[in-house]
C-alpha cells in the first residue's frame, strides 16, 4: 500500500497504479519479500487459534470474561472476531506489492471486502466492546480509541481512492493495516507484561490478580496498536523524504535553467 519511493509523479497519480509494467530494473521478485511469507504464516495462524471457539457460538468457550451489565457483550464479540479474521486475512494480499501489481482488478475487489466485510462490521463493535470491557479503564480508553482510528483510517484511505488519490490511498490504508495487524501485536505485549509484572503479584498488586490483570492488559492494549502505528509513520515518513530526495536534481535543474 505504501508508494515506493522510485515511482515518477505520473506514475503514482495513475488511475490503474497497480497494473503491471513490467518489473524496473532490481525491482525484487516476488519470493523475495522476506516478510510476505511470515505475515502471511503468523496471520493464517492466529486466525485457526483465536477464530474456532467462537464459531461455537458458546459463550463458556470464549476468552474474554463477559460483563456482568451487558448482555450483548457476546454476540458483539463474535461478530467482531469473526469480521475482524476477515480484515486481518483479506489484508495479506493487499499488501503484497506483487500481487497489487498482477492482480489490480483482484486487488479492488479484495480492498472493499477488507472494507466492507472487515473493518467497518469490526470495527463498529469493537467500540461498545472497548466501552464495557471487563479488564479495566485503561483499556477501555485503548480500545475505543483505537477503534475510532481504524474506522477513520480505513474510511480515509477508501475515500481516497475512490477520488483517484492513489498515493493517500495507500499511506491511510497503510495505517489501517497497522490497526488491524495489533490484535497480534497485543498478544505477545501481553506476555511481556506478564512475565515482567507477575514476579510483583505480593509486591506491586498487593495480591491483587484482579489489578495485575488489569495492569497488563492496559499496557499490552495501548503498545499493541500505539507502536505498530508509530512504525508506519516512521516508514510513511522515509518514503517521503526519499521522493523528495529523488525529485531534488529535477528541481535543482530546472532552477539553474530558469537563471540561466
Amino acid at each position: 500500500m505504501l508508494t515506493k519511493p522510485g515511482m515518477t509523479e505520473a506514475q503514482q497519480e495513475s488511475p490503474h497504479p497497480t497494473a503491471p509494467t513490467g518489473r524496473p530494473p532490481g525491482r525484487p521478485k516476488w519470493w523475495q519479500r522476506p516478510w510476505i511469507a511470515p505475515l502471511a504464516f503468523v496471520s493464517v495462524l492466529f486466525v485457526a487459534l483465536s477464530l474456532p471457539p467462537y464459531l461455537s457460538l458458546e459463550p463458556e468457550q470464549s476468552r474474554v470474561p463477559q460483563p456482568d451489565d451487558f448482555a450483548a457483550h457476546y454476540p458483539l464479540l463474535v461478530v467482531h472476531v469473526v469480521f475482524g479474521a476477515v480484515a486481518l486475512l483479506t489484508t495479506l494480499p493487499q499488501v503484497w506489492p506483487w500481487f497489487r501489481r498482477r492482480y489490480p482488478v483482484a486487488h479492488r475487489h479484495i480492498g472493499r471486502v477488507y472494507v466492507f466485510g472487515g473493518v467497518l462490521p469490526a470495527g463498529l463493535t469493537a467500540l461498545p466492546l472497548g466501552a464495557f470491557s471487563p479488564f479495566g479503564p485503561l483499556a477501555q480508553v485503548s480500545t475505543v480509541l483505537m477503534a475510532l482510528l481504524w474506522l477513520l483510517f480505513t474510511v480515509t484511505g477508501y475515500r481516497r481512492a475512490r477520488r483517484r488519490q492513489y498515493i493517500e490511498h495507500r499511506q491511510w490504508m497503510l495505517r489501517s493495516f497497522a490497526l488491524t495487524a495489533s490484535i497480534i501485536t497485543n498478544r505477545f505485549w501481553g506476555v511481556v507484561g506478564f512475565l515482567v509484572l507477575s514476579p510483583q503479584l505480593d509486591t506491586t498488586f498487593e495480591g491483587s490478580e484482579k489489578m495485575l490483570t488489569w495492569t497488563v492488559a492496559g499496557l499490552s492494549t495501548w503498545l499493541g496498536w500505539v507502536v505498530p502505528l508509530l512504525i508506519t509513520e516512521w516508514w510513511l515518513n522515509r518514503g517521503e523524504a526519499a521522493r523528495r530526495g529523488a525529485r531534488l536534481p529535477t528541481s535543482v535543474a530546472r532552477s539553474a535553467s530558469g537563471a540561466a
